[in-house]
C-alpha cells in the first residue's frame, strides 16, 4: 500500500542511471516489501529467496502507464512483468513494507482465489487482469478434451 496516496500498488520504480531493468526490480521489491532495518541475517535471507522469485519471469505489458503523475508534457511508461512465486516459497518469503510502502502483502491473481479489484494504483489491475487471463487460457488448455 502507497504511502503518498494510500492506494494498493504492486511494486515498482524508477530505473536508476546505469542500472539494467532486472536489476530495478529486484531492488524495488526489496526496498518496497523487505525492509528488515538493521537485522543483517534476516535483510540476507530474503534477499537470496528474492533472487530465486527473480529468477524467471515474463512481460507482462510494455508501453504507456496511466498514471497520476502524468502532465502534458511528460508520461510514465514502464515495463510490467509476471513473476511466479510458488506457495512455498511465498510462505518462506516474509513481507515488511519500506521506503515508500506503508503496507506489504502477498496476492494470488488467480480470479477465483483471490478479489483484485482493491489493486487501484494506475495501470495496476490491468496487468493483474493480464496475469489472471493467461492462468484462465491455461487452465482451459489442461481441461479440453
Amino acid at each position: 500500500q502507497r504511502k503518498d496516496t494510500g492506494q494498493w500498488a504492486l511494486p515498482g520504480g524508477m530505473v536508476d542511471a546505469g542500472e539494467n531493468v532486472s536489476a530495478t526490480v529486484k531492488r524495488e521489491f526489496t526496498e518496497e516489501a523487505g525492509d528488515f532495518g538493521s537485522d543483517k541475517r534476516q535483510q540476507s535471507e530474503f534477499n537470496a529467496k528474492v533472487t530465486e522469485l527473480f529468477s524467471g519471469g515474463r512481460v507482462v505489458y510494455r508501453g504507456y502507464v496511466d498514471d497520476p503523475r502524468n502532465t502534458d508534457n511528460a508520461w510514465m511508461e514502464t515495463t510490467a512483468f509476471h513473476f511466479h512465486c510458488s506457495e512455498r516459497l511465498g510462505q518462506m518469503l516474509t513481507l515488511n513494507a519500506g521506503d515508500d510502502a506503508d503496507k506489504a502483502a502477498w496476492l494470488n491473481a488467480v480470479p477465483e482465489d483471490n478479489d483484485t479489484s482493491f489493486i487501484d494504483y494506475a495501470s495496476h489491475s490491468q496487468w493483474l487482469d493480464a496475469v489472471a487471463d493467461s492462468f484462465d487460457y491455461h487452465k482451459k488448455c489442461r481441461n479440453t478434451p
